[in-house]
C-alpha cells in the first residue's frame, strides 16, 4: 500500500511538473501578435535581415556581434522574415531561462515547484524589454548557465563546472560588450572561499593560532585553484572569439568599432560610466522614502499586535476563556493583514504604483523595493542566518545577479528586472521559510510575536506578485509606452501579417506599404530619420547605414562619415551611368511631426540634444538638396523624399 502511495505522490508531482513547464514554455508568447514599435523592435530585427557593415554601424555590429550572428540565423528560418515568426523565434529564448530557472531551482537548490513556478511565472510578467533585443536575452541566457555552472562548481568543489561557467561569462563578452562587467562574479568565488573559511573555523579542532593556520592554507588553496579555473575559461572564450573576428572580419575592423563605444558618450553622456551608475543607484535612493514606509507600518502592526497581547497576559483575560482567546487571536492576526492591505491603498494613492498595467509605472516601484528587501535578505543570509554554506553560496549570487545585470546600461535598474529567474524563486522560498522559522523576539524579558510585521511584508509580497503579474499580461513594449487600442491589422503588408495594433498604426503603415510596393521601393536602400527606425524591416528596405541614426550614441562625426560616402557612391554614378542614378539613390523616410517641427529653420534654431540632433538632421537636410530630393508621398506620420 505505501509503494502504491509513493507510485501515486510521484505521478502527481509528474501532472504538476508537466503542467507548469508547458505554462511557463508558452506564457512568452502571449503578446507575440500584439504592437506595432516603431523603435527597438523592428530595428533589432533590421540588424539581424541585413546584418553586415554594408548597412549596419560597425560599432553597433561588433559591439552586439554574437547577437546579431543569432539574429540572422533566425531570419533564414520559415517565417523570419515576418515580425510575427520573428517575434516567435526570439520568444524562445525567453522560454529557455524560465525552463532552465526552474529545473535549476528545483532540482539543485530544492525549492518546492509550486514556489519556483510562482517566482519563474513573476520573472516572466516583468521582461518589459522586447524579445527583439536579443543581446539582452542572450546575454541572459548565458549568464544564467554561467551562475548555474558556478554553484555547481563551488558547491560540489568540481573545477570543469568553474571553467565551464567561465566560457560563458568570456563568450558573452561577444554578445555585448558591456557584459565585460559580469566578471565582477568573480567575487562570489572569493566570497564562497570566506564561507567556507568560516565554517571550518568551527569545525577545526585545533586551538589558537594552530586552527587559524590549519584554515588558512586551505582556503588560500581553494580560493586560487578556484579563481584559476574560472579565469581559464574566460579567457579561454575571449582568445576564441577574439579570433573568430580577426580571421572573419580583421582585428583592426573589430577593434575600431569597440573603440566608438568610448567616444559615443560625447553625444550619449548617459553612456558614461559615472551616469550609469548613478542612475542605478538613484532608483534606489528615490524608492528609500517607500523602502521606510512598508516598515513603519508593520511597525505599527507590530506595536498594536504585541501591546494588545500583552495588556491580554497581564490581565489573564487570556487564560479565561480559551475560545476568546482563540477569537482575540484571529481578530488581531486579522487587524494585522487589514494594516498591510491599508498600506496598499496609502500607496495606490500617493501614486507608489498604478492599475494602469499598460505603463511601466505599474510595477516599477514595487519592484525596486523588492529588490532591496531581496538584497538585505541575501546579505543576512550570508553573514548572519545559521543555514548551510550551499544556501549562503546561491543567497551571494543572487545578490550579485541584481546589481551586476544593471552594470553597463543606462536603463538604472531596469535590466535587472528582466533577470529574475534565480533570483525571484529564490527569494520567494527564502521570504516563507523566514516567516515559518522566525515566530518571535524575546525583548526585556517579554516574548514579542513577530507576526504583524511578517504580515504587513507579507502583504507587500502580494502586491509586488500581483502588480507584476498585472504588468506581464496586459503590457506590450511600443516604444515609451504599452500598446493599446490594439483592434486593426495591416493587410497589403505580408511582414506585419496577423500583428495587431491601433487603428492608426493601421493606416500609417497600410499607406506607405502601398506607396512602396507601387514604386517598388522593397530593397531598395533608406535613410530613417525621426525615431522609425523599424520601418526599414517592416518595409524591407536595408538602411544606407544605421537604421537608427538619431540615436544619441550615432554621434554627428559618424553621421557625417557616413552621409559623405552615400555622397561619394552617389556622385560615382552620376558620372558612371547618370540615367540609372535615380533608381539607385537611397529613399528618405521622415517622422512627419518632426519634420514639421524643423522645416525652414537655420541650424541654431533647430531643438537639439546632446545627441546632436540638429547637426545630423542638416547633414540629410544638405544632402537632399544637393542632389534633388523631392517629396514624392506623405500621411499622417511619413513624408517620403526620393531622388529624381
Amino acid at each position: 500500500m505505501k509503494k502504491l502511495m509513493k507510485a501515486s505522490e510521484k505521478e502527481r508531482v509528474a501532472w504538476y511538473e508537466v503542467f507548469f513547464t508547458i505554462v511557463l514554455f508558452l506564457y512568452p508568447f502571449r503578446h507575440i501578435h500584439i504592437g506595432l514599435d516603431l523603435w527597438d523592435t523592428g530595428y533589432s530585427y533590421a540588424n539581424f535581415l541585413y546584418m553586415g557593415l554594408d548597412h549596419m554601424d560597425p560599432m553597433w555590429m561588433f559591439s552586439t556581434y554574437l547577437a546579431n550572428a543569432v539574429g540572422h540565423i533566425l531570419t533564414l528560418l520559415p517565417g523570419g522574415e515576418t515580425l510575427l515568426g520573428m517575434n516567435f523565434y526570439t520568444g524562445l529564448f525567453v522560454s529557455a531561462l524560465a525552463l532552465i530557472g526552474y529545473y535549476f531551482c528545483t532540482r539543485k537548490l530544492r525549492i518546492p515547484g509550486p514556489v519556483v513556478f510562482l517566482g519563474e511565472f513573476m520573472a516572466l510578467s516583468l521582461c518589459w524589454c522586447p524579445t527583439s533585443v536579443l543581446y539582452n536575452y542572450i546575454t541572459y541566457v548565458f549568464y544564467l548557465f554561467s551562475v548555474v555552472f558556478l554553484y555547481k562548481g563551488l558547491a560540489e568543489r568540481k573545477n570543469k563546472f568553474l571553467f565551464v561557467a567561465g566560457i560563458f561569462l568570456g563568450t558573452n563578452v561577444l554578445v555585448r560588450f558591456s557584459n565585460l562587467a559580469q566578471a565582477a562574479m568573480i567575487v562570489g568565488v572569493w566570497a564562497y572561499a570566506l564561507i567556507c573559511a568560516l565554517e571550518d573555523v568551527k569545525k577545526e579542532e585545533v586551538a589558537g593560532k594552530g586552527r587559524i593556520r590549519a584554515v588558512a592554507g586551505k582556503t588560500w588553496h581553494y580560493l586560487w585553484r578556484d579563481t584559476l579555473w574560472c579565469l581559464g575559461g574566460y579567457l579561454a572564450a575571449l582568445a576564441v572569439s577574439m579570433g573568430y573576428m580577426a580571421i572573419r572580419y580583421g582585428l583592426d575592423a573589430y577593434v575600431q568599432g569597440i573603440l566608438q563605444l568610448f567616444t559615443m558618450t560625447e553625444g550619449a553622456t548617459d553612456y558614461k560610466p559615472q551616469a550609469m551608475i548613478y542612475a542605478l543607484f538613484e532608483s534606489y535612493i528615490k524608492n528609500l522614502y517607500w523602502f521606510k514606509r512598508v516598515f513603519t507600518f508593520g511597525a505599527i502592526a507590530f506595536v498594536i499586535y504585541n501591546f494588545c497581547k500583552i495588556v491580554l497576559k497581564l490581565t489573564k483575560l487570556d487564560n479565561k476563556n480559551a475560545r476568546i482567546t482563540s477569537i482575540i487571536r484571529v481578530v488581531g492576526r486579522a487587524m494585522c493583514i487589514l494594516i498591510g492591505l491599508v498600506m496598499c491603498n496609502w500607496m495606490l494613492k500617493n501614486n507608489f504604483f498604478s492599475l494602469n498595467y499598460a505603463l511601466y509605472h505599474s510595477m516599477q516601484s514595487p519592484v525596486i523595493v523588492f529588490f532591496m528587501l531581496v538584497m538585505i535578505l541575501a546579505v543576512v543570509n550570508v553573514l548572519f542566518r545559521p543555514i548551510p554554506k550551499e544556501e549562503k553560496l546561491i543567497s551571494g549570487l543572487v545578490l550579485l545577479i541584481i546589481i551586476i545585470t544593471s552594470l553597463g546600461s543606462n536603463n538604472g535598474v531596469f535590466p535587472s528586472k528582466n533577470n529574475l529567474f534565480i533570483a525571484a524563486p529564490f527569494a520567494l522560498w527564502q521570504f516563507i521559510r523566514i516567516g515559518m522559522e522566525w515566530k518571535q523576539i524575546k525583548i526585556c524579558s517579554l516574548e514579542l510575536s513577530l507576526f504583524p510585521l511578517k504580515a504587513v511584508l507579507g502583504v507587500f509580497i502580494g502586491l509586488v506578485l500581483c502588480q507584476s503579474v498585472g504588468f506581464g499580461t496586459r503590457f506590450v513594449f511600443v516604444e515609451t509606452r504599452g500598446a493599446t487600442d490594439t483592434v486593426a491589422q495591416v493587410t497589403n503588408n505580408e511582414v506585419l501579417k496577423g500583428i495587431r495594433m491601433s487603428p492608426d498604426r493601421a493606416r500609417w503603415m497600410e499607406e506607405i506599404t502601398a506607396y512602396v510596393q507601387e514604386q517598388e521601393l522593397q530593397a531598395r536602400e533608406v535613410i530613417l530619420y525621426g525615431q522609425v527606425p523599424s520601418l526599414s524591416f517592416y518595409l524591407q528596405m536595408p538602411s544606407a547605414f544605421n537604421p537608427w541614426s538619431d540615436l544619441r550614441s550615432f554621434t554627428p562625426a559618424r553621421m557625417e562619415e557616413s552621409m559623405e560616402q552615400v555622397s561619394n557612391e552617389l556622385k560615382g554614378l552620376q558620372e558612371a551611368q547618370p540615367d540609372t542614378v535615380a533608381s539607385k539613390a537611397p529613399v528618405v523616410i521622415v517622422e512627419r511631426n518632426y519634420y514639421e517641427s524643423v522645416k525652414g529653420l537655420s541650424p541654431e534654431e533647430i531643438p537639439s540634444d546632446d545627441g546632436g540632433a540638429a547637426r545630423k538632421w542638416m547633414l540629410i537636410a544638405e544632402f537632399m538638396d544637393t542632389f534633388g530630393y523631392e517629396n514624392t508621398f506623405s500621411n499622417d506620420k511619413f513624408i517620403v523624399f526620393e531622388m529624381k
